[in-house]
């Protein structure tokens, strides 16, 4: 079939940098990957037993498009309990499938023809498409190590024009583990204010937070009524293929994309719905346990890439680090390539995560000791070549 039935817009989106390279890990053997975003936790057994309890029930039916009430208040008390934040269950929250469905439904209901959104960047490859298909503008807003990867507001009002309706606020970051504290998030909220720009806050990696607890930037006076907060089971419950996340905001944006969740996707799964009240209420300790886990594989990574030799950012949230690979001289993808050719390594190269990230490469924690370990004795090995 030619692919001139294809639209123009979705034609001229790349594929995604992450997928695109591993394609080639796909079917080997031998490698050890430390690429993917996705945590090597089975879902705590109280979760899964729910399900399994909810569909011996024979719960098997659509629900409200909005998600059930009871996990929408459960969703309610998490957003107040752990940062402070007050929404209205029944008008204020709204249940997705996944993180992913809520960054195109915030885009949709926000951005017309031509309308720009800023974008960090290092940040994670689906952001830039999903405005595309939106026939919205990316506009990137560079962040720099020295500045621990966090948005400056001199660069924040360097990208701003008539045309920017959005900013995208995605930390703790994938792929820098960047965080921005309340001094930084209070630095930019006046310049958001003055340019009545809404703030698409995905906060999916909040829990996982290692130099203090996450501040949202919704819960500063004044951004409650201009920020769309978007966040998830993934990543702090080990969730990721349940696909269950959510949206917090004022009811004006919850109504509209609740028009386009309706007719798209009608509801989040009713088996995943009730694991996720479950989670919520009684997987505390394995959050925590999940997190101080993550925490010693972060320092002992850091340490290790230190050690062979590379310049590392120490992160501070999520679950990756983004070492410079700039002293081999290599590009991203060449260092990348030749890290799986030789040494049987998988890791994403930097520039996957948008401009400024060549020179970098993402490289996941979300794996055992025992295999960071291995890892790290292949990568010692590959450096002494190329340093």
């Amino acid at each position: 079939m030619n692919n001139k039935y294809i639209s123009d817009v979705v034609k001229n989106i790349p594929p995604s940098g992450i997928r695109k390279f591993f394609d080639l890990v796909t079917n080997s053997r031998d490698i050890i990957s430390l690429g993917v975003g996705e945590p090597d936790f089975v879902t705590p057994w109280t979760v899964r037993k729910e399900a399994i309890d909810v569909l011996d029930r024979g719960a098997t039916t659509y629900t409200s498009n909005l998600g059930l009430l009871e996990l929408r208040k459960a969703v309610s008390f998490f957003l107040k309990n752990h940062y402070g934040l007050n929404y209205d269950p029944e008008k204020e929250i709204m249940i997705t499938v996944g993180a992913s469905e809520a960054i195109d439904l915030a885009l949709r209901c926000l951005i017309n023809d031509g309308d720009e959104v800023l974008v960090p960047v290092p940040s994670y490859v689906s952001y830039s498409p999903c405005i595309e298909l939106t026939r919205g503008v990316p506009v990137y807003v560079p962040t720099y190590e020295e500045n621990n990867f966090i948005i400056t507001p001199d660069d924040l009002k360097s990208k701003i024009t008539s045309k920017t309706k959005a900013l995208i606020l995605p930390y703790p970051n994938n792929p820098t583990g960047a965080i921005m504290k309340k001094e930084d998030l209070e630095a930019i909220k006046d310049i958001i204010i003055e340019h009545d720009l809404i703030v698409i806050s995905d906060e999916i990696y909040s829990e996982l937070t290692y130099d203090g607890k996450h501040v949202s930037i919704a819960s500063l006076p004044d951004m409650k009524e201009r920020t769309i907060v978007l966040n998830g089971f993934s990543k702090a419950f080990a969730m990721t293929g349940w696909r269950l996340g959510y949206i917090a905001a004022e009811h004006s944006f919850i109504e509209a994309m609740n028009k386009i969740h309706q007719y798209t996707t009608i509801c989040a799964p009713i088996m995943a719905q009730y694991a996720g009240i479950k989670a919520i209420y009684e997987c505390e300790d394995d959050i925590e346990k999940m997190r101080k886990t993550y925490d010693q594989r972060r320092r002992l990574i850091v340490n290790g890439f230190r050690e062979i030799g590379f310049d590392c950012f120490e992160p501070k949230g999520a679950f990756y680090i983004f070492p410079s690979i700039k002293k081999t001289g290599l590009s991203s993808q060449e260092f990348c390539e030749r890290l799986l050719k030789e040494e049987k390594i998988a890791v994403v190269p930097g520039d996957a995560f948008g401009p400024g990230g060549d020179g970098f490469i993402r490289v996941s924690y979300a794996y055992s000791i025992d295999k960071i370990m291995k890892a790290l004795e292949r990568i010692e090995s590959f450096a002494k070549r190329v340093f």
